[in-house]
């Protein structure tokens, strides 16, 4: 069902493209797209390092791309190759070594497809943690980072090549969640109304913005946990926290809105929330 709904969208007026790690996959996606009378562009997805979705060897890329372009109503675009376990090293040193093993990795492979006769007109991947080493490769020619935009605290971390955090020079933060202080019964410690339900933590807590007096230290399903060590906060008092992991924060709630110079500028909804099928 998923494979004839994606044939149905270039009918929409949409470049439509899906990655393929599977040679079997390459006649499912070709009936779909001679059922509905529309082309799906494909891309080769290569794991580079990973350990997800994609093919490891060259010779298993040019099977399936020659698949892909003899098959009807297909077009073979190119290669998908983004490493993302590497994304978050802490050290750029780190990042920039497991980065050239995967350049070179598609590199072979674009060699490879070409022997083929197949061009590539994309060789995509590249991160917030990689994009300036995918970009001056040589090889890739599109980048696929999207969390600097927000920038979040589990990347804030990582540092850049003269060992500074990547918040605190290359990019800065600009996605919050604004909560209150509900509570300091405790003298040492506010609670603040937003817990697991207002956000994701797989990557890490929160940070509180702007403040090295407080720091958010644990979270239940409604509520989170400030240290708060010289008592400075009060009840009802507003504190900005950065999301530990953007992606998965903005799709539990309805709507961003837009600040600028203490006035809401833009309310915009966060239309793709729960359209998982």
């Amino acid at each position: 069902a998923k494979i004839d709904r994606l044939a149905r969208l270039p009918k929409l007026g949409a470049r439509t493209l899906v990655c393929v790690d599977d040679i079997a996959n390459v006649a499912e996606l070709s009936a779909a797209a001679v059922r509905h009378g529309t082309e799906i562009e494909c891309l080769v997805e290569i794991d580079c390092g990973a350990g997800r979705c994609g093919v490891t060897t060259t010779p298993e890329v040019v099977a399936i791309a020659r698949a892909i372009d003899a098959a009807p109503g297909l077009k073979f675009a190119g290669l998908q190759a983004y490493q993302g376990a590497m994304q978050h090293l802490d050290r750029y040193d780190e990042r920039k070594a497991k980065i050239e093993i995967a350049v070179a990795q598609v590199r072979d492979a674009v060699e490879g497809l070409k022997a083929q006769g197949l061009e590539c007109d994309i060789v995509g991947g590249g991160g917030t943690g990689s994009y300036y080493f995918e970009g001056t490769s040589g090889v890739y020619n599109e980048l696929q980072c999207g969390s600097y935009a927000f920038m979040d605290a589990d990347y804030g971390r990582i540092l850049d090549a003269g060992g500074r955090r990547i918040d605190e020079g290359e990019w800065e933060n600009a996605l919050f969640l604004l909560t209150a202080v509900m509570s300091h019964a405790k003298p040492d410690k506010a609670i603040c109304d937003a817990g697991l339900k207002a956000q994701s933590v797989d990557s890490g807590l929160p940070k509180v913005f702007g403040r090295k007096d407080v720091e958010y230290v644990k979270c239940s399903d409604e509520h989170g946990v400030i240290a708060d060590p010289a008592g400075v906060l009060r009840v009802n008092d507003k504190l900005r926290l950065v999301p530990g992991h953007c992606d998965p924060t903005c799709n539990v709630h309805d709507w961003y809105v837009g600040v600028r110079g203490g006035k809401v500028e833009a309310v915009w909804p966060v239309s793709a929330r729960g359209k998982a099928y």
